[in-house]
């Protein structure tokens, strides 16, 4: 890493070399110092080896908190395997690791085992790649792909194996070959669940299911989001647990299979826009409790 960081570095004093202009080189320099600052934030919370000891606790919001006392999920259980474990971002809230086992169990009582993505860091807080969210322990992705109930993946699939899609974008339709029924049954009884506030799915998915199931109200808990067509996130509501949880504002009434859903449609079969110059990603303002807590022994 640190032989990266300097090559970097001589590439960025190269550049600064060859511009005369005193207020670019400043422009560069804020830049880099930026991103230096950021990058160590990110790292720093990766790095948290464990959860801190004593009772949960949730605090801010799902884009900038934190997680104290949270639950560790097993990589194996009853209708379930945890994907990609080197990450370890298996952690959550006690009661999304509860979730996590139940529908494990749902799976498992239809004889298929369920893959499950990211939850959250030790410690939740900012990661320093795949997720805005997923910072405070309420978090959990659940891949779009089923094994058998006996199957068993090698430690290299576990780490390697891609989502597969399930959906055609350019089309705006499911790719039929790729979904199994018991996709709905488990998004209609995930989205049953009390303590689940909302489940992002594909826009072409929720456009299936309104096509297919009705004027449901579960169908509100769907959200349409961009990606989401390899796996389904779901986020459950602030636990009563944890006073410094700021909620997220609830779904809309009605199921949402509306106007605004075709617009998403829409809006994602349109051509991508010419490649520009990604932003920055900004560092997440955390409540003053998330650095303690992510410095505890």
């Amino acid at each position: 890493m640190a032989s990266k960081i300097m090559g970097f570095m001589s590439l960025i004093e190269r550049l600064i070399n060859r511009v005369g202009d005193t207020i670019v080189h400043i422009k560069i320099l804020t830049a880099i110092l930026a991103l230096l600052s950021s990058t160590s934030v990110w790292a720093s919370w990766s790095a948290v080896p464990g959860p801190t000891t004593g009772a949960p606790q949730v605090y801010g919001t799902y884009n900038a908190g934190c997680l104290a006392g949270a639950d560790v999920l097993p990589p194996q259980g009853r209708g379930y395997q945890v994907m990609r474990l080197s990450r370890n971002r298996h952690y959550g809230h006690p009661q999304l690791i509860a979730l996590v086992q139940h529908l494990g169990e749902y799976a498992d009582a239809r004889s298929v085992r369920l893959l499950v993505g990211d939850l959250t860091q030790a410690r939740g807080g900012p990661m320093p790649y795949g997720h805005a969210s997923h910072q405070n322990g309420l978090d959990v992705d659940i891949w779009f792909t089923l094994l058998t109930q006996h199957e068993r993946l090698p430690p290299a699939a576990i780490e390697e194996r891609s989502m597969r899609s399930v959906v055609d974008r350019a089309r705006g339709q499911v790719i039929t070959e790729h979904w199994h029924p018991l996709f709905t049954d488990l998004l209609r009884h995930t989205a049953l669940i009390p303590e689940v506030e909302r489940i992002f799915v594909n826009p072409v998915i929720k456009q299936k299911l309104c096509h297919t199931q009705g004027e449901q109200d579960w169908l509100g808990k769907l959200r349409p989001w961009w990606g989401h067509d390899g796996h389904f996130h779901v986020r459950l509501a602030c636990p009563p647990d944890s006073p410094e949880c700021q909620p997220q504002a609830p779904p809309p009434p009605g199921s949402g299979c509306d106007e605004d859903l075709a617009s998403w449609i829409q809006d994602q079969r349109r051509p991508p826009p010419p490649t520009t110059t990604p932003r920055p990603r900004r560092v997440p303002e955390l409540p003053a409790a998330c650095e303690h807590i992510r410095t505890l022994p």
